[in-house]
């Protein structure tokens, strides 16, 4: 049999109800899917900390807290968020400050840490009102050494989306940087609707992973994507040894199916691919073997 899959779940994101209708907002709401999708084999599960009144993103640190730990009180899971800090010009690293906190709180296993800078452009124009107008997501060349010091410091894995094949070529470079380092999650990101990286074709998966193979040579990896349907590329990565993200965050907006409903859909496709879903403790266990390759 091939090697179990990692299946992990984005439950919501960025974006509000207006665009994914059934994302989970409260963090109630997103305890009960998390502990569902995980309970359907799903081992990881992200989410975002979204205003309970308006649905969009926020820097509430308490509210992660608060999920991550409802979700761990009930199931074993990786569970970790995106959230984000409040501009400062005096930190290069104000993005991370939050994750930094939870991280102090012993909450984190792994952190969001996204190594490049990328034009987000929607397809269709439509969509640019909704979320919130076409946009330059900036990480600098020195917020991004700092932020991969603090991963070191406090010691969670760094989970890549890697929107552009430079982004692995940069991540590796981090990891080099800064050895201690936990082991990162290369993501790569696919999308439909936008205009960033490769649609979503197992060619495109079989580009990213000889680019990993020559940069970071036995590194995880998982697809995933925003604005796009990932599942017709899982027997691909399941002959490629990789992992698989779903979720209301990655799927095409105005998606009708559940968190839930896309989670059975990954172990359907995973098992008819030759593999089966991981366990939480099985991918921290394959983490915890990586060896960085000498020089």
């Amino acid at each position: 049999m091939a090697k179990k899959t990692c299946i992990e779940v984005a439950v919501n994101g960025a974006s509000t109800r207006k665009v994914q209708p059934k994302i989970p907002v409260l963090a109630s709401e997103i305890i009960e899917e998390g502990v569902a999708c995980v309970k359907a084999d799903a081992a990881v599960i992200h989410a975002h900390t979204l205003d309970p009144g308006i649905g969009k993103q926020n820097g509430a640190v308490d509210n992660c807290a608060a999920f991550i730990k409802g979700i761990r009180e009930q199931v074993d899971a990786i569970v970790y968020p995106t959230i984000v800090g409040r501009p400062d010009p005096s930190d290069p690293a104000w993005l991370w400050a939050p994750t930094v906190e939870l991280a102090k709180r012993g909450a984190l296993e792994w952190g969001f840490l996204d190594p490049g800078s990328v034009n987000f452009c929607f397809v269709e124009s439509e969509l640019t009102p909704l979320m919130g107008g076409n946009a330059v997501y900036v990480n600098t060349n020195a917020a991004l050494e700092i932020a991969a010091g603090l991963a070191a410091e406090h010691r969670y894995h760094p989970a890549y989306a890697c929107y552009e094949p430079g982004f692995v070529r940069h991540g590796a470079l981090l990891h080099r940087h800064h050895p201690t380092m936990p082991v990162p999650i290369y993501r790569f990101m696919f999308s439909s609707g936008m205009t960033f990286s490769f649609p979503p074709e197992p060619w495109a998966v079989e580009a990213y992973v000889k680019l990993l193979d020559k940069v970071a040579p036995g590194s995880p990896w998982m697809v995933a994507g925003l604005a796009a349907d990932v599942l017709p590329l899982i027997p691909t990565v399941v002959a490629l040894g990789g992992g698989v993200r779903v979720g209301l965050e990655d799927a095409p907006f105005g998606t009708q199916r559940s968190n839930l409903e896309l989670v059975d859909a990954a172990v359907d496709s995973v098992q008819k691919a030759g593999s089966e879903p991981a366990t939480a403790a099985e991918v921290r266990a394959e983490l915890a073997a990586y060896r960085m390759p000498s020089d």
